[in-house]
């Protein structure tokens, strides 16, 4: 049983009791159903305008489209006569021409239409490209208001699918925009961001009849509009990209010129004044002082990551690393990364319990196993490592020979 339903141009959407979405496409004359779903609802949405999450699955998003369809757009929509602009700001811009009927949609325009043009916008999809005929409006007046705006596209143009304004200043959103009805572009790349500071939001839903009035409608601004065909090449900025035409260099605002250059001077001001201090007033040496800084911090973590690889003892008569011992290395092959200077010489010591070459072997395979992790596990260049067995030859203890503390792995900074 079909539970909700709705229609738009050729599509028909509906939905099950038990949930599930079907779409059909009726251009042929039968209900035919379309197997990829999610596809035809993502299309469909950029027709009407619908705003939706890539997130939502295709029972959320049809669910949510049906209801949208049948509380903002009509099946049939009658096309109301648009104003003529009070348009382009007084203090840059020529008097836009007396309005004419509209002409049939020529996408591209005609010969002398793109002869005079001055920015073509290439989009992806009828609403995407709306917004690139504001951004490129924007980009050839950047000191125009909210009101400039306003009075360039009037809201006469998108009568249809309950549009009510064109433009709305994103702190008044709230205002104008509902849980069901978010018909707005309001991502920051497809914000208008005025000089005055405001950032303003463009009505991202227009039919084909609104839409091609506006594509008339900014012909007398010299803005054309490219086939869909060509959009996929490019619009990277909210799905459309600008094309200046006929030698056009969109202008730019004076007061923002300016004040790049004085924060231009002012960086190159503070850089040398910066530099004239640094070469009158550093201390003697100061290159020194900071490697026996240097070498201080180096030498304590390594003292520390020594005692702590003593702690993990190897089994009595072997080589072979613990896990505790590995954890340890770990932490010193990260200060190894981290100063890219450091050399190291891995010695390992006995007692001078046992046979005394057994002994010398054993504290050579100690030694190498930790060089062998640190290069095999760690990354670390065997260049900047040697690895030392010396046996029972350097008795940290030579009062009691056979002390365990005689039994150690030393890490020695090579200079």
């Amino acid at each position: 049983m079909i539970k909700k339903s709705a229609n738009f141009e050729n599509y028909i959407i509906e939905q099950e009791d038990s949930g599930s979405i079907l779409v059909y496409d009726t251009s042929s004359g039968s209900k035919q159903p379309i197997n990829n779903a999610k596809g035809a609802l993502r299309e469909l949405s950029e027709k009407v305008g619908f705003t939706y999450d890539e997130d939502w699955n295709t029972r959320q998003f049809g669910a949510k489209l049906i209801d949208y369809l049948n509380s903002h757009v009509k099946q049939s929509v009658v096309s109301a006569p648009a104003a003529k602009p009070d348009a382009i700001p007084q203090s840059e811009a020529k008097p836009a021409p007396e309005s004419k009927p509209e002409p049939e949609l020529k996408v591209e325009g005609t010969d002398a239409e793109l002869a005079n043009a001055k920015i073509r916008v290439y989009g992806k999809a009828q609403n995407r490209t709306a917004l690139g005929i504001m951004h490129a409006y924007l980009t050839m007046y950047p000191h125009a208001t909210l009101e400039d705006m306003k009075k360039a596209f009037p809201d006469s143009l998108n009568p249809d699918s309950g549009v009510k304004i064109n433009f709305v200043d994103l702190k008044e959103i709230k205002s104008v925009q509902s849980e069901d009805w978010n018909g707005f572009f309001t991502d920051e790349e497809c914000l208008l961001h005025l000089q005055d500071g405001r950032k303003v939001a463009v009505v991202s839903m227009w039919t084909k009849p609104s839409f091609e009035r506006l594509v008339n409608w900014a012909k007398q601004y010299g803005i054309v509009v490219a086939k869909f065909e060509a959009a996929d090449k490019g619009g990277k900025k909210g799905g459309y990209r600008l094309e200046y035409l006929n030698g056009y260099v969109p202008p730019v605002p004076e007061e923002k010129s300016k004040s790049k250059l004085w924060v231009i001077i002012l960086v190159l001001v503070l850089v040398v004044a910066a530099l004239l201090g640094w070469l009158f007033m550093r201390p003697k040496q100061v290159q020194v002082v900071e490697k026996v800084v240097v070498d201080t911090v180096y030498v304590q973590q390594i003292a520390e990551i020594e005692a702590n690889f003593n702690a993990a003892q190897f089994e009595q008569g072997k080589a072979e690393l613990s896990q505790d011992a590995k954890f340890v290395l770990h932490d010193l092959a990260k200060v190894l990364k981290q100063n890219p200077q450091l050399r190291l010489r891995i010695e390992g010591h006995t007692s001078a319990e046992g046979n005394a070459d057994l002994n010398m072997k054993l504290s050579e395979k100690r030694a190498q196993a930790a060089v062998d992790f640190l290069v095999g596990y760690e990354g670390v260049d065997a260049n900047r490592l040697e690895a030392v067995g010396c046996g029972s030859n350097k008795l940290r203890n030579a009062d009691d020979p056979m002390s365990p503390e005689n039994r150690r792995t030393e890490f020695i900074v090579i200079k």
